[in-house]
């Protein structure tokens, strides 16, 4: 499979092109951002740590019937996928609370949430990715109301999943964010699941393991993703 030409470069991957129309080489690179990219860094290894850490999961969500972008391994840090017309918008499922919730909610960290609560924000870095509801939706036609109620189940159904394996590892998967698109009219997860876009806790201990040590300006960030990887049973080099 050719690379070719860069189609986009988010805050921490990039997307190229290839010589097949359908498919995309997936690049994560080094770079941890916060804020919108207000800040930025780079920890070694990063890169191979979640690409390999987001192709186990979307293996496994895949081998429960959830279809996934992902293709195949390319490389340590590359991955081919499928090209998707992304939905503009960021689910969120929160099975504690943490994050912005306890801004908006004043509530403690670490509170139960059941039912866990569903939230999506729109994509949008310049304006801090709003919280937005169906009604928003609907009138802007980001996404079909159909398209809408099938994402609800499937986050539920990945959520569940991703709990049963994240606990048998001893690790509390707090909340995470989850991004669709559409390949020739069917739903299909898409971007990334890593230790960026999830909060993981230690289960016994409640220690934070992901990218809320970089928020909290905190060390030993990629310490933790490797903790989070050997719990898995990932063998990265």
């Amino acid at each position: 499979m050719e690379k070719r030409t860069e189609l986009y470069r988010g805050k921490a991957k990039t997307l190229y092109y290839t010589d097949n129309p359908e498919l995309l080489v997936l690049e994560f690179r080094d770079d941890t951002s916060m804020g919108n990219g207000e800040k930025i860094s780079q920890f070694a290894r990063k890169g191979i740590l979640n690409n390999k850490f987001n192709y186990f999961i979307m293996n496994k969500l895949q081998q429960t019937g959830i279809s996934t972008h992902i293709n195949s391994l390319i490389s340590d840090n590359t991955s081919l996928v499928q090209k998707l017309e992304m939905i503009p918008i960021e689910f969120v499922i929160r099975n504690y609370a943490a994050g912005s919730l306890l801004k908006r909610l004043n509530i403690q960290e670490g509170l139960s949430l059941n039912p866990p609560i569903f939230e999506f924000f729109l994509k949008n870095d310049k304006e801090h990715d709003p919280m937005i509801n169906s009604s928003y939706c609907e009138t802007f036609g980001w996404i079909s109301k159909q398209n809408l109620i099938q994402i609800h189940k499937l986050c539920n159904k990945i959520n569940i999943i991703l709990s049963k394996i994240f606990d048998e590892a001893n690790l509390m998967l707090v909340d995470f964010k989850l991004e669709f698109g559409l390949f020739k009219d069917y739903l299909v997860l898409g971007d990334e699941f890593s230790p960026d876009v999830a909060r993981l806790w230690d289960k016994a201990t409640m220690k934070k393991m992901d990218k809320d040590l970089f928020r909290h300006n905190m060390d030993g960030l990629i310490e933790s993703y490797e903790e989070i990887s050997c719990r898995l049973g990932l063998k990265i080099n």
